[in-house]
């Protein structure tokens, strides 16, 4: 997939997916050591980053990269249902320590960021993006691969609420219009297609990502969040619920992308979807529904052996679409 004549490709590692550098976490070098994990042909979105240092639920080590826990009590995994459920909280170090470490400017291949403002009230996000252009647009003449920035909207874990932040899309792709570099907004599928239409004109947006993670007790009618969990509680209630990731949103998102595809009239941008993508059939259910692109993210901790075969068979798909 091309944006801005830049070839992305049709593969994304979701947003954390690789950490902050693309190398990934501890655990996933020992897989790569045994041939169960290969990133190659995949295009890079960094961990989601803020203007400011923020310790989230995962504090990290000084490298601003390791989590001090090697198994983080905001992550829970459950391998046998083919979901995760997290409450990382955007734990970083903050846009100046990654630029300062010169980590960005160094990667060789076209990559995109991730950032997310986390201001209470509306004005102060609009700040934090201002904030983060001011410090990015001067470095992007250094950066040795094209870059791209993702607009994460809709994280469910830093007490900002979706609804909210979606409702200034249009006038923060107006601030971060002047970087002149890709822009891809993540949201997820609580958006309403009406919200969407409403920016989709927006000449500086690229592409759309859908989807991130869903909130704790959302979309009850499709998620039987009881069944899945036992409980009607959170795991991670003492974090603030938490956002599901995995199998459960395979078919949410792709009946979303569908959905506001058969309204668009022509209008959308390319979507990459994501969500639930554990095997080369659920990359082929996204594509089928209309993405132009996927995102791979929870299968990376579930089913990591089967990352760089996901990889081939939608490169060679698309490829052979001539895309």
């Amino acid at each position: 997939m091309k944006l801005r004549g830049i070839d992305f490709g049709h593969v994304f590692c979701a947003s954390g997916a690789r950490n902050f550098d693309g190398n990934g976490y501890p655990f996933h070098g020992a897989l790569k050591a045994l041939g169960l994990l290969n990133f190659e042909r995949s295009t890079l979105v960094t961990k989601t980053v803020t203007i400011d240092p923020r310790v989230g639920n995962m504090p990290l080590q000084e490298d601003g990269l390791t989590p001090y826990e090697l198994k983080p009590k905001c992550i829970r995994v459950y391998p046998a249902k083919g979901m995760v459920l997290n409450s990382v909280g955007l734990s970083n170090a903050g846009v100046n320590f990654y630029l300062a470490q010169g980590i960005w400017q160094s990667l060789p291949n076209p990559f995109f960021i991730s950032f997310g403002c986390v201001e209470k009230t509306a004005v102060g996000r609009l700040v934090e993006l201002e904030g983060f252009v001011k410090l990015l647009g001067p470095e992007l003449p250094t950066f040795k691969a094209p870059v791209g920035l993702q607009m994460n909207f809709s994280c469910p874990n830093t007490g900002v609420h979706w609804e909210d932040s979606t409702r200034e899309i249009g006038t923060m792709l107006d601030i971060a219009e002047q970087l002149n570099i890709p822009l891809v907004i993540k949201l997820n599928a609580l958006t309403p297609c009406e919200l969407v239409f409403s920016f989709v004109d927006h000449p500086a947006l690229d592409a759309i990502s859908m989807s991130n993670t869903i909130p704790w007790g959302a979309l009850h009618e499709q998620i039987h969040w009881k069944k899945l969990f036992g409980t009607d509680v959170s795991p991670l209630a003492h974090l603030g619920g938490g956002g599901l990731s995995g199998k459960p949103l395979l078919r949410i998102v792709s009946n979303w992308i569908r959905c506001i595809l058969s309204h668009a009239y022509g209008r959308m941008k390319p979507i990459i979807g994501g969500g639930g993508i554990l095997c080369k059939g659920d990359a082929d259910q996204m594509l089928d529904a209309g993405a132009e692109a996927i995102e791979i993210g929870s299968c990376a901790i579930l089913r990591p052996w089967r990352v760089a075969g996901i990889i081939r068979h939608v490169n060679h798909r698309m490829n052979g679409r001539g895309k």
